[in-house]
């Protein structure tokens, strides 16, 4: 395969590094660190806390980076607020957790007005999620009510609160878990609320390796509480710029499009892709390529990315559901029939 190149243009890597994701440094000091240098140093810290899961983790930091939510989706157990967790404290930010339960209110999210004696007013006292990011743990144990107080937040970065708008903080993601629905005291989230997740990705059970690290190390509290940052939110914040330039060539966006349309159209879904998932998607493969050093995308960067970013956001027909077909079987089928672009 031939890749897509976008000719003469300059590395958006080396570009972050010379820009500054730090300060300047002095003559004969350390030189300030790439993007693909930070990336690296997020991955291993999280690392040394979840144990034989590096392409999860990989998928995490890229969901990050492209300024998009996550949603963790597995069996009680294996890690997954381990990763959120791990994620947060590897950057100088604010973060909080925020444990979903059937009685939650979305006004414990958001925050209250509080009333002032003194002044004879309601001043606003901010919720949980106003922080850079916000640990939603089992998220589809709460109420529906409860899990649309996300959506303001998740698509337009800011809450609304007694007719009043309030900018949250940036960078801003919402890293969630969830159990399965067919699980006791759990609620299906709504497509809507699905569509606001940029990736949704599985640990799976650990490997046997890994799951000896994991009794070396008596489970994730110990490593969480050794854990230390590696990157300040400023970094975060100029990594996230440094994405945004990533070059996607028009045959490229060409091809987005294509499994789109090939969704729409596909004997085994009753609902495609719309266009929030192409647009998605394209931000989704600029991190991929970032993260591997380059300032243009190439297919593979597509195919990647294609089943973590689109699998939770096409519907199945009843029947094929019965026959076993999920959603990253459709995209991993409909990846097989689109013809991948070659050339420049």
């Amino acid at each position: 395969m031939t890749a897509l190149s976008s000719g003469s243009r300059p590395d958006s890597t080396s570009e972050f590094a010379s820009a500054g994701a730090r300060p300047a440094a002095p003559v004969g000091s350390h030189p300030s660190p790439t993007f693909a240098q930070l990336f690296d140093a997020i991955t291993d810290n999280v690392s040394t806390v979840v144990h034989g899961n590096r392409a999860a983790i990989d998928l995490a930091v890229m969901c990050l980076l492209a300024e998009g939510h996550l949603l963790i989706e597995d069996v009680p157990g294996v890690g997954k607020t381990s990763l959120a967790k791990a994620l947060a404290a590897s950057i100088d930010c604010t973060w909080k957790r925020v444990q979903f339960t059937p009685d939650l209110l979305p006004s414990d999210l958001i925050g209250v007005g509080v009333f002032q004696r003194a002044t004879e007013t309601f001043v606003f006292q901010p919720g949980p999620l106003f922080a850079n990011i916000v640990l939603a743990d089992e998220i589809n144990r709460a109420s529906p009510k409860t899990q649309s107080a996300l959506l303001e937040a998740m698509e337009e970065r800011q809450v609304s609160a007694d007719g009043v708008s309030h900018q949250l903080p940036a960078p801003f993601m919402v890293a969630a878990t969830q159990n399965p629905v067919d699980q006791e005291g759990t609620y299906r989230l709504p497509e809507s609320q699905l569509d606001r997740f940029l990736m949704r990705i599985s640990l799976g059970y650990p490997g046997r390796q890994a799951e000896l690290a994991i009794l070396d190390s008596n489970g994730a509290a110990e490593s969480l509480l050794a854990i230390r940052h590696v990157v300040s939110a400023a970094e975060i914040t100029r990594m996230c710029q440094a994405v945004r330039t990533v070059h996607v060539a028009p045959v490229l966006k060409g091809y987005m499009i294509d499994i789109a349309e090939a969704s729409r159209t596909h004997a085994g879904l009753l609902l495609g892709l719309s266009p929030r998932a192409t647009l998605q998607l394209a931000r989704a493969t600029r991190a991929h390529a970032a993260a591997h050093g380059r300032d243009y995308a190439i297919p593979d960067d597509v195919k990647a990315v294609a089943a973590p970013v689109l699998s939770h956001r096409v519907m199945l027909r009843p029947d094929s559901s019965s026959r076993g077909l999920d959603g990253e079987m459709a995209i991993e089928e409909i990846l097989a029939i689109v013809p991948v672009p070659a050339g420049r």
